[in-house]
């Protein structure tokens, strides 16, 4: 398979193998014109397979999402063919609209117009928590 150099854009690397394509959808890829890659089960020194994206094009990426998805994701900024900058993303101290609150008492089940707001609580374990009523953030497999 072969897939051309991006001249100037972003790839996501180093994405744990069949993560890509929620990656893909939280980030909302498929709303973009430019062109995008998703390869998926590529082989790895590191990690065995895993998951690579490619996005050719000056694009804005959420760098929240993916330091809550994987703050071991590398992201590497492309311009002229040749990688400028290498960025792991941390985990944010907060997240806000990435993921809705599961919790059918919270007010943000009832007030429409409220953000899903999530501040980190554990560092070490990747625990965010609902600033409304303390319920533990869940990743939207569906999305």
């Amino acid at each position: 398979m072969r897939i051309d150099t991006i001249v100037e854009g972003v790839v996501i690397d180093h994405i744990p193998a069949g993560g890509g394509m929620e990656l893909y959808r939280y980030l909302g890829l498929d709303k973009l014109r430019c062109q995008v890659a998703l390869i998926k089960n590529a082989s790895s020194t590191k990690m065995k397979r895993k998951d690579i994206i490619k996005i050719s094009g000056n694009i804005d990426i959420n760098l929240d999402i993916l330091g809550y998805i994987d703050p071991g994701i590398t992201i590497n900024i492309i311009k002229d063919s040749k990688i400028i900058l290498k960025h792991h993303p941390p985990l944010p101290e907060r997240i806000i609209d990435v993921v809705r609150c599961r919790n059918p008492r919270c007010i943000t089940a009832s007030e429409q117009d409220i953000s899903h707001i999530f501040k980190l609580t554990d560092a070490k374990k990747g625990i965010y928590r609902c600033v409304y009523c303390d319920t533990r953030a869940e990743r939207d497999r569906t999305r």
